[in-house]
């Protein structure tokens, strides 16, 4: 097939997730990435190119080409509160590329992670405004969370919740790229004498690592040297490539992560282990774009596509913690696993029964040669990032390196000058806010050209930095990205901002941060401080909070009520469910058995990795499921299938009380009759999951229990009564 488009190109912009700058082999990594090659080979490698340092502000600034609190998602969306800039809420006056794009008539689609709707209106009945359909995508087809089960996703098409393809193999990252190359074909048979843009954005390589274990046993004993000589090893082959300068100086691993040395042998399997499934899920996914790649070639539209390859929305996530973990949603809560469960687990890891992600000191290792990681936009390991682009009808300097300073919000520019379209001052009639990006098109020809994206702010989790013409000013702030969000069961405190310790580094001689000049240059020290508060006050984010921290009142669909009525199949984010999390409650479930055995999921909430589900089984019997991660599991069941008629299953659970996460009693009802009870020692401090769903009828995503995906109910469902207390 041959493009019948000839003017404007066709573009295609592909995000990876939690990837750091010294993963790629592109970038002298030890994970081969064939499409990041094959991309670099046919245009251009940039090496100072930076994202946020987290996901939704990241993606935020990339299709809007303004900073990401001038968005209105200066924070990840599950941590959006109620202040200026943070509030998750995409504003009118930064509209889209897609708009923009639409507007001169280009055919546009989303496939992959969005993490762009607030939760309260990720519902079934909207508004759907923020969905990207709403935001000027023709289609959607992906995932609306910040990570989902590969095997099993939680996935929606156009704004509708939909099963994944069947098949025993298979695998998101998989399905996004077949869509995508499905699209771009179908797009050009119909209407091919206009232009596509594609914004792919698989969840690879975001916990949990999934993974064909073939694709991770290509690096069984790659890591066994362990995260710090690694390090060392990336830095190596960045310089053979010339990736960063020769006198490039590695920064040394933070007190706070253990050496390789001290671990014991079977700490040390684990995070080997963790490593190889990591690798073999980073290959794997590039492998897949390398055949969006392919596709694009056989079908004659690679000349005049721009292809932008961003290699990670911010640095490598450390967010497992120090151990690494199995069960990576109840790490983040500090309900980890043990040691034991961890090699007790290790021939799991990467499968579908696991929900892992690696130790921290594998992060670090892959923003080698910089400081920190994911989350921190003091330095250069959250915030910078890999970027190759390809246009081979507009860039001829192939396999070019450019070394001029850029920022994620530089994309949008980029694409609209390269196109010939000028950034609309208004759209739908709302006035846009200026770019705050700058195109690079003028690297393009020239590896030597002068910088014109001269400075540059950051913030997130109150970690911020300021970089103005080669000189950048940091200061990290509170803990480390490695440390669980909760203690003992509520939410860590808030640091001082006034005790933390500003940096300053000039990195026209010092690539990655390692040379402190705060206290020999107290005056450049001083500017790039006042620059930065003028650049907060700019985009009207001070005082400065840590959204880690700070809670404010925020539109919920279940503010304010303790009953709850469900008469019907529907399927809420978990945000918006009924408050189940440190509490008492009772579900009171009415419904009908026909003459042929009923069986199907009654209510359901979270996935494999943690959750419980309300089902019939097979054989009619009444089946209560719970699990708590590694902690804690347990099934009730009642003696005998249901007889055809009405019945009603009562599920009661009492709170043991004293603080959020404790334990608490389980009893299962059925028609009056208690068939079972149990403990559990620990309920989620904060959730189960960011991206399964609460459903009533059905489940999505990954089940709980040990039955067919979504499992509908198939009785007469009557109602469902929830209260909590």
């Amino acid at each position: 097939m041959t493009s019948t488009n000839t003017t404007s190109p066709n573009v295609v912009i592909v995000l990876l997730d939690d990837v750091g700058f010294g993963a790629s082999s592109t970038f002298g990594g030890l994970v081969e990435t064939p499409a990041v090659e094959e991309i670099a080979r046919q245009g251009l490698r940039y090496n100072r190119f930076h994202t946020t340092a987290i996901c939704s502000p990241t993606r935020a600034s990339l299709l809007t080409g303004r900073d990401a609190h001038v968005t209105g998602v200066g924070t990840v969306l599950n941590l959006a509160n109620s202040h200026n800039g943070y509030d998750g809420v995409l504003r009118d006056s930064t509209a889209l590329l897609p708009r923009i794009l639409k507007e001169h008539g280009y055919s546009t689609a989303c496939i992959g992670k969005w993490h762009l709707t607030p939760p309260w209106e990720c519902s079934p009945v909207g508004p759907f405004d923020r969905w990207p359909t709403g935001r000027g995508f023709d289609t959607f087809y992906g995932f609306l969370g910040g990570e989902t089960h590969q095997y099993e996703p939680t996935l929606f098409e156009g704004t509708r919740s939909v099963p994944r393809p069947e098949g025993d193999d298979y695998h998101l990252t998989e399905d996004l790229v077949d869509r995508s190359i499905d699209w771009i074909r179908m797009q050009q048979s119909v209407t091919g004498d206009k232009p596509f843009f594609l914004y792919l954005a698989p969840g690879a390589t975001h916990a949990p690592l999934h993974v064909p274990g073939e694709w991770s046993e290509r690096y069984r004993g790659s890591f066994a040297q362990g995260w710090d000589v690694v390090r060392e090893e990336i830095l190596e082959r960045q310089k053979a490539l010339g990736v960063v300068p020769q006198d490039a100086v590695l920064t040394p691993r933070p007190d706070s992560l253990p050496a390789w040395d001290s671990l014991s042998t079977d700490e040390r399997a684990v995070a080997e282990r963790l490593m190889e499934v990591y690798a073999g899920f980073l290959e794997h996914t590039d492998t897949q774009i390398a055949r969006l790649v392919d596709a694009l070639k056989e079908d004659g539209q690679f000349e005049n596509t721009m292809f932008v390859y961003v290699v990670g929305d911010n640095g490598s996530s450390a967010e497992a913690g120090v151990a690494g973990s199995i069960s990576y949603s109840a790490a983040l809560q500090g309900l980890a696993e043990t040691l034991e469960q961890q090699v007790a687990g290790l021939d799991e890891i990467g499968g579908k029964r696991s929900y892992p992600q690696y130790p921290a000191g594998w992060a670090w290792a892959m923003t080698s040669p910089f400081q920190w990681v994911k989350q921190v936009a003091s330095h250069f390991g959250g915030t910078r990032n890999p970027m190759v682009v390809s246009w081979p009808a507009g860039i001829k300097d192939a396999g070019g390196l450019r070394t001029q300073f850029s920022h994620v919000n530089d994309v949008v520019p980029t694409i609209l000058e390269a196109a010939g379209i000028e950034a609309p001052k208004v759209v739908n009639g709302v006035e846009q806010s200026p770019m705050d990006g700058t195109s690079l098109v003028y690297t393009f020809a020239d590896a030597d050209a002068p910088e014109r994206h001269t400075t540059q702010y950051f913030e997130v989790f109150g970690h911020r930095s300021i970089y103005h013409e080669g000189w950048i000013a940091s200061a990290f702030h509170g803990q480390a990205p490695w440390t669980p969000r909760f203690k003992d069961g509520e939410p860590r405190r808030d640091y001082d901002f006034a005790t933390d310790s500003w940096e300053l580094y000039d990195t026209t001689r010092d690539f990655s941060q390692a040379t402190d000049l705060a206290a020999t240059e107290p005056e450049k020290l001083a500017a790039l401080q006042e620059l930065f508060v003028a650049e907060a006050e700019r985009v009207s984010i001070l005082p400065l909070r840590d959204a880690r921290s700070t809670r404010t009142p925020m539109p919920n669909l279940a503010a304010g009520r303790n009953e709850f009525v469900y008469r019907g199949p529907v399927g809420l984010p978990e945000t918006d469910a009924p408050p189940f999390g440190g509490r008492s409650w009772q579900l009171l479930a009415r419904f009908g058995v026909g003459s042929t055995a009923c069986r199907g999921v009654l209510a359901s909430i979270g996935g494999h990795s943690g959750g419980w589900s309300l089902r019939l089984d097979e054989d009619g019997r009444v089946v209560f499921h719970v699990r708590i991660f590694e902690r804690d599991a347990f099934i009730l069941t009642s003696p005998a299938p249901l007889a055809p008629g009405q019945h009603e299953v009562l599920l009661e659970f009492r709170y043991d009380g004293g603080g959020r996460g404790k334990g608490g009693e389980f009893s299962l009802v059925v028609d009056g009759s208690t068939v079972g009870v149990d403990r559990i020692s620990a309920t989620p401090p904060g959730y189960y999951s960011i991206d399964e769903l609460f459903t009533i009828g059905f489940t999505s995503g990954s089940p709980v229990a040990d039955h067919p995906e979504r499992y509908p109910f198939t009785g007469e469902l009557e109602e469902i009564r929830i209260r909590v207390e």
